[in-house]
């Protein structure tokens, strides 16, 4: 399916620099940020949005810039590229939380009306809006609208009128909607995964709206929806079978006839209609090369279907695996237990195979409050004996008796220095206590460490900040599936995905889909 673009307003959209005009121009950013996974039964709440991913919670006006302006994430990059094209940037409201379930509507209706009202109010001082760049995740489904990024769209175009540009960012994992594309003037999305690009795409927004502004390009844009679910476990972006279409889509951008070309893989746990890969291409100013070029290289991932057959060790198998290996350490990727794509941060099937076969000089990190308030309650050295993990729900394994004492405690706050996937700097895992499970050694340590919040492992700081060190252990758990590979990857003698059951379970066979148009 192709879908074309074809704005009556696009002149309208370029606003030209008078001779006698000296202000720079103005352009607002912000958004509202969350990837829905439907089948998690936890509504995401503003609670939630106020808690957020990493260390921020809901960032409002100028302090959107002292939380990202450090970090590489989306906004650190618009921040950026607003300085290197000369125009001042107006923060409105950035919101972003941990991956749940349904976003409630009153929440999202609160956050998006506090959005537009900062847009229409504008920056004051007699200045107004010359165009509006939005960093939206591209997976965020409520209760009433199953593409909201479209709908938050919706809503700045409906109030702020058809002439002013709006150029949207998106997550990889986006799932482009039809109406997302007839909205935004520009859409652009990351091109990696693991996520190491979020700053460029930040720049290379803010690049295409400063050409905008400038009266130098009028962005045309086309949508192709290959016919195929594309596995999140084959979306590693550095290697496999998606590594082609991403790489052309580089290799265009290098054409001056091109804006942006983006390849997003889609995000198999939103039952919705808009799931699963697209191809976003915008030009300037011609219709035609961006139809051709989005259906060319869709099909490009459409012939990659054959490869897409999937072939995991299930939980007991890879502890099985790792244990027999001659170079350490290994990681295990828990595929059904993948934080950032909405799981719930305790399954507890690894740790029962760790225990079940006696392994030794392993590592896992698991979300269970009621552990931590005991574990700080008996103190450094006390004696820990309590069930821990599988109390979310019934889809990720039962809590499984720790026997052990405790070996440290921490406030769970970490700094990540280096590009890691999304680009966050701050992180806060909330009181954290590190347990020395039994059947550990002096030099091979069973280590659980639970933490009060989710944390996804996308930094090894997150090991580090509690004296864990990975060239100590034998075996390491990492809740995802290609996101902590940017983290784990240096780190590890080799990698092993984990065709573990759960929320984020990688065999669609798993789930019931009712709206996805395509499920394999």
């Amino acid at each position: 399916m192709i879908r074309t673009v074809r704005r009556l307003w696009l002149l309208a959209v370029l606003i030209p620099a008078a001779p006698a005009q000296t202000a720079r121009p103005v352009v607002a950013v912000g958004g509202i940020m969350h990837e829905t996974n439907t089948f998690n039964p936890k509504p995401t709440t503003y609670a939630d949005f106020e808690v957020g991913i990493g260390a921020e919670g809901i960032s409002r006006g100028p302090d959107i810039i002292r939380a990202f302006e450090k970090g590489s994430t989306t906004t650190a990059g618009v921040i950026a590229g607003a300085r290197e094209h000369g125009f001042d940037l107006f923060p409105t409201l950035s919101a972003g939380p941990q991956t749940l379930g349904l976003v409630q509507d009153d929440a999202f209706d609160r956050l998006c009306n506090e959005l537009v009202e900062r847009l229409v109010k504008g920056p004051g001082g007699g200045r107004r809006l010359s165009g509006v760049i939005l960093t939206l995740h591209g997976t965020m489904v409520t209760g009433k609208h199953a593409h909201a990024d479209a709908e938050v769209v919706r809503r700045v175009r409906q109030a702020l009128g058809p002439a002013i540009p709006i150029v949207v960012t998106h997550d990889f994992h986006a799932n482009v909607s039809e109406e997302i594309v007839e909205l935004s003037t520009a859409l652009i999305t990351y091109k990696e995964n693991p996520h190491l690009d979020a700053r460029e795409r930040g720049l290379q927004a803010a690049g295409i709206m400063a050409r905008i502004l400038r009266g130098e390009v009028k962005p045309t844009q086309a949508l192709y929806k290959p016919p195929l679910l594309y596995n999140l476990v084959f979306q590693n972006t550095y290697h496999g079978p998606m590594k082609a279409a991403v790489d052309e889509s580089k290799r265009l951008e290098k054409d001056p006839r091109f804006l942006a070309v983006s390849v997003p893989g889609g995000y198999q746990w939103a039952d919705i209609p808009a799931m699963g890969p697209s191809v976003v291409v915008v030009t300037n100013n011609d219709m035609e090369l961006a139809r051709r070029e989005a259906r060319r290289i869709g099909d490009m991932l459409t012939a990659t279907r054959d490869k897409l057959k999937l072939n995991l060790p299930d939980p007991a198998a890879a502890v099985r695996t790792a244990m027999a290996s001659t170079r350490f350490p290994v990681t295990l990727m828990d595929t059904g237990d993948n934080i950032g794509g909405g799981s719930a941060g305790d399954s507890t099937f690894l740790l029962d195979e760790f225990i079940r076969q006696k392994a030794a000089g392993w590592f896992i990190a698991i979300s269970d409050p009621e552990a931590v308030a005991a574990a700080f309650k008996l103190g450094v050295n006390g004696r820990f004996d309590m069930p821990v993990g599988g109390k979310t729900d019934n889809m990720h394994g039962r809590p499984v008796r720790v026997r052990g004492r405790v070996k440290s405690l921490h406030d769970g706050r970490f700094v990540e220095p280096e590009v890691r996937h999304g680009g966050m700097r701050y992180w806060d895992m909330g009181l954290t206590a590190i347990i020395e499970a039994e059947g550990s050694t002096e030099d091979l340590p069973n280590i659980v460490q639970v933490t009060t919040k989710r944390v996804f492992p996308a930094s090894i700081h997150q090991l580090v900040s509690c004296g864990v060190y990975p060239s100590k252990m034998r075996i390491l758990v990492a809740k995802g599936t290609v996101a902590p590979r940017a983290a784990y990857e240096p780190v590890s003698a080799a990698i092993i995905e984990v065709d573990s059951p759960g929320s984020t379970a990688v065999n669609p066979a798993r789930f019931t889909f009712k709206r996805a148009r395509y499920t394999k």
